[in-house]
């Protein structure tokens, strides 16, 4: 367990409804969670779904957090912000008013039940690591900067 803040990465996106203000108020509900503190966020960027092709584009954004929680119990903060926004669970990679990933939680690895970080698909992502770029260019994800992994070719 951390003694101190743990800086941790989540990335947020939604392609369902008012997609900007779904995703201010997700960045608010965590930012007033007691135990997390908004330090940065990007600005939201419009991208083509992923996975599942056939539906709306998404707007996509990532923000950093310095948290007392646990990786578990931010994880269990991030599904609660989405159910009580109305995200139900219904195709992968299907349409949805929010999605919140934790994308890294300090230096951490971790691969739980439910829990992986930092985010196993992160480095093939490019929605996930051009917000991420904005906040947090020289973040270490494997090895890279979240910035060589975004110009990779």
């Amino acid at each position: 367990m951390p003694t101190g803040p743990v800086r941790a990465h989540v990335g947020l996106g939604g392609n369902i409804g008012d997609r900007k203000a779904n995703l201010e108020t997700a960045i608010s509900r965590l930012g007033e969670t007691p135990g997390i503190t908004l330090v940065a966020r990007s600005s939201f960027i419009g991208t083509e779904p992923w996975g599942k092709t056939d539906q709306e584009w998404f707007l996509n954004a990532a923000i950093a957090v310095d948290t007392t929680l646990s990786a578990r119990q931010l994880l269990e903060t991030c599904l609660a912000v989405e159910t009580a926004m109305g995200r139900v669970r219904e195709e992968k990679w299907g349409p949805r008013i929010i999605d919140l990933d934790i994308l890294t939680y300090g230096d951490a690895l971790i691969d739980e039940e439910g829990l992986q970080v930092p985010h196993p698909y992160i480095a093939e992502r490019e929605f996930v690591l051009e917000p991420l770029a904005e906040i947090a260019p020289d973040l270490m994800i494997g090895g890279k900067t979240v910035r060589e992994l975004l110009n990779k070719d």
